[in-house]
């Protein structure tokens, strides 16, 4: 099994995340984007990290998408006060949302099988979150938002992935709002190190003619 990809699912989140934001805020479609990814890929365990201070709308996108999918929606916040000021801007969408308080790595080890997850590069030591992840089987989709933030550091998905021996499929950045940094993570039948029913290129020299042949087996 993997995660497969819904367009109806993902245009229903998005038009359901344009009507729950445009009244409450003024951002560049990343809420919107998000929520779409998150709903499309049909993901069963959504998790993200925020803090006092920060934007609500991606939680709300992800709160959409989780309504759509069945699918829990947990936000790792490090106090008390945090929770009480990210709970009051959901409003109406916290019902959707599990609020867990404490540490991001340590909250982030209390899960198991997540397959849509959201870090913010502003936060401190936001890669070591990405590390303690446990991915779900059927693949995985993590975003860093506010990307453009770190984009001289020397972050790289394979660095954080490579802790966890899953393959890393494909990674884009867009450049919407301040910066979205994605990677696709492989299910874990897709993510096989064994050389079995990989292919691999062979080199023959004909002994007549000389000439050298290269074909994929």
């Amino acid at each position: 099994m993997k995660l497969i990809w819904s367009p109806e699912m993902a245009s229903k989140a998005y038009i359901d995340t344009v009507a729950s934001c445009k009244k409450l805020h003024k951002e560049s479609g990343v809420a919107e984007l998000v929520s779409a990814m998150a709903a499309g890929w049909n993901t069963r365990l959504i998790v993200e990290t925020w803090s006092s201070g920060g934007a609500t709308a991606t939680s709300i996108g992800l709160a959409v998408a989780s309504h759509h999918t069945g699918g829990r929606h947990v936000c790792i916040v490090p106090d008390h006060k945090s929770k009480s000021e990210y709970m009051e801007a959901l409003g109406e969408t916290d019902e959707n949302v599990e609020v867990v308080v404490g540490e991001p790595e340590e909250g982030v080890e209390e899960l198991t099988g997540i397959d849509f997850m959201v870090v913010d590069c502003r936060s401190k030591d936001f890669d070591k979150i990405l590390r303690s992840a446990k991915l779900g089987a059927r693949g995985a989709v993590l975003v860093c938002k506010n990307a453009s933030s770190r984009m001289s550091l020397s972050f790289r998905w394979r660095s954080v992935l490579d802790a966890g021996s899953r393959r890393l499929v494909r990674s884009a950045f867009l450049p919407v709002g301040r910066g979205l940094d994605i990677a696709y993570v492989a299910s874990i039948s897709g993510s096989s190190s064994t050389s079995k029913g990989k292919s691999r290129w062979i080199k023959h020299v004909d002994q007549k003619s000389g000439e050298e042949i290269v074909i994929r087996k």
